[in-house]
C-alpha cells in the first residue's frame, strides 16, 4: 500500500506528506551546496508537521487531537522562519514553492482545529 493509497480521503496527511518529500530534497540540495545548519533545521521541522498531523489521527480526546495539530501548526511556523531565511539570502536555492505549498497546509491545519472546537 503507497501513501496515496493510505492517506485517500486525507487531505492534511496527503499534503504534509508530499510536502515532506519535497523538504527531503531541498534539504538534501542544501546540503550538496554545504548548506547544512539550515539543512538539518528544515528537515526537522518540515518534516515534523507531517508526522505531528499522522500522530494526531490516533489522538486519545479532541483536546489532544487538538494539541498534536498545534504542535504541527508550530513546526510549520518553524520551517517558514527557516525557509524565509533561505529566500532572502541570495545563495540558498529558490524556495518560493515551498513557502506556497506551507502556507497551504497552515490554512488546512487551522481550519482543522477551528472546525474540531466547534463540534462538541
Amino acid at each position: 500500500m503507497t501513501f496515496n493509497e493510505k492517506y485517500k480521503g486525507n487531505v492534511l496527511l496527503l499534503k504534509s506528506f508530499e510536502f515532506s518529500l519535497k523538504i527531503i530534497n531541498f534539504a538534501e540540495e542544501l546540503q550538496e551546496k554545504r548548506k547544512f545548519v539550515l539543512a538539518n533545521q528544515i528537515l526537522k521541522s518540515g518534516t515534523s508537521i507531517g508526522a505531528n498531523s499522522k500522530e494526531a489521527q490516533n489522538a486519545e480526546s479532541k483536546a489532544d487531537f487538538i494539541h498534536k495539530l498545534k504542535i504541527a501548526i508550530k513546526e510549520a511556523d518553524e520551517t517558514e522562519y527557516w525557509l524565509f531565511l533561505c529566500d532572502a539570502h541570495h545563495s540558498y536555492p529558490n524556495c518560493g514553492f515551498l513557502l506556497s505549498e506551507l502556507s497551504e497546509i497552515t490554512k488546512i491545519l487551522n481550519k482543522i482545529i477551528a472546525t474540531t472546537k466547534l463540534k462538541n
